[in-house]
């Protein structure tokens, strides 16, 4: 798993850093995009981080509307509202939010790496993904203040 490798540590930190990249550039390792010697993590790095904003999923910018609290929802149930106003996500993003995002690319980097012996430790990675959310949660709760 992994590279092939048995069931190990180093191949579950291996798998939740495709996992992160997969998450946040909303692509698969097997999609077309990646052959001819680039997969997902070389995709990624090649891009970090002046071109972040060119490799995340468009639908990060958008987040459910929280109206009802009922746990049985479905499709129809969900209104997407806009985090962003402009049309382009490019535009109107700041250089925080673009820095939360290249961290967390990074991480799954880091975790992703071809060596076990250079992928980030667990409790390293609980610890950067903890104040990555923490430190966009105040951002974000900072930015409604000043909206309000």
């Amino acid at each position: 798993y992994g590279m092939g490798g048995q069931v190990s540590m180093m191949g579950d930190i291996y798998s939740y850093g495709i996992l992160l990249l997969e998450m946040f550039i909303g692509k698969r390792p097997t999609d077309e995009i990646f052959k001819d010697g680039i997969s997902i993590h070389k995709f990624t790095a090649m891009a970090l981080p002046e071109h972040v904003m060119d490799i995340v999923d468009p639908f990060m910018f958008f987040e459910e509307d929280e109206e009802d609290d009922d746990d049985e929802r479905n499709e129809h149930d969900i209104e997407e509202r806009e985090i962003i106003e402009e049309d382009d996500p490019h535009v109107n993003v700041s250089s925080e939010v673009k820095n939360f995002l290249t961290s967390v690319l990074q991480i799954g980097l880091s975790c992703s790496t071809t060596s076990p012996d250079e992928r980030m430790p667990t409790n390293v990675v609980v610890n950067e993904m903890n104040a990555i959310r923490d430190g966009f949660l105040k951002f974000k709760k900072g930015n409604r203040r000043k909206l309000s």
